[in-house]
């Protein structure tokens, strides 16, 4: 009996210790979201140039980690919003966002709490690669390290299953395998975001909630559709996430 009471007073310390290293973890990550937060889901093209810029200047000036990061993301950003429209001046971001998350994603001395980022935007700074290469082989090689980052940080961070949401929503009808991860990949973020308020910020779930609009546009769905569309107009008031395209949206239901 004595064996049995210890080893249950020793098996509820090891999960205690575990579940407070993983608290831990999760406070980290959201330490560098608020440090990352204003290189990601730029959408406006004016504001994505010169941030670029200044990104640019602090890492040259101050070349570490967290500012080699914030290189790697604000290229994903610039190949997803300037390239596809630029015969010439931004094309090549998609690869210099991938180089760069790659060289922090494969040192051993990355920061752990920098890998949900890390993992992620390589991913799909790696689908814009092939995207604008036209290469569809990096496309399923984007998407097993979305899987990888999926399973190693979706508990702690909206970024694996976002990014890959993101992704697969707006690929082309015959690619059924891989689009099928937007209707996954959003309602998993909507019911993590249900049980821990921090788990998303405003802007990501204002994205998230359209998403799933989008992707339930039948009529069984429209209820649920047209009340997620209202949390993502009232989350983004000053339309810097998805309000103005929830706005038309809502209009094409409410038909």
């Amino acid at each position: 009996m004595k064996h049995k009471f210890f080893t249950l007073i020793i098996t509820a310390m090891t999960f205690s210790q575990g579940l407070s290293a993983q608290q831990l973890n999760f406070s980290k990550i959201k330490a560098y979201e608020h440090q990352l937060d204003d290189v990601m889901e730029i959408t406006d093209t004016t504001q994505l140039k010169a941030k670029l810029k200044e990104v640019e200047l602090q890492f040259r000036q101050q070349p570490n980690e967290l500012n080699q990061v914030r290189l790697g993301l604000i290229y994903h950003e610039t190949a997803l919003n300037l390239s596809f429209f630029s015969k010439t001046e931004y094309k090549g971001y998609a690869q210099k966002s991938f180089d760069q998350l790659s060289n922090l994603f494969n040192s051993p001395a990355t920061s752990s709490a920098l890998m949900p980022y890390i993992a992620s935007y390589r991913a799909s700074a790696l689908s814009l690669v092939g995207a604008e290469t036209k290469k569809l082989k990096l496309l399923g090689e984007a998407f097993r390290l979305f899987q990888d980052a999926v399973t190693q940080y979706a508990a702690l961070s909206y970024l694996p299953e976002f990014l890959r949401g993101s992704v697969a929503e707006n690929l082309p009808w015959y690619f059924i395998s891989k689009r099928k991860f937007a209707k996954l990949d959003f309602p998993s973020i909507i019911s993590r975001q249900k049980k821990d308020a921090a788990y998303a910020n405003w802007k990501v779930m204002s994205f998230t909630y359209l998403a799933w609009a989008k992707q339930h546009r039948s009529n069984k769905y429209r209820k649920q559709a047209i009340s997620y569309l209202d949390q993502s107009i009232a989350l983004d008031p000053n339309y810097k996430a998805g309000r103005h395209q929830a706005e038309t949206l809502k209009l094409e239901f409410l038909k």
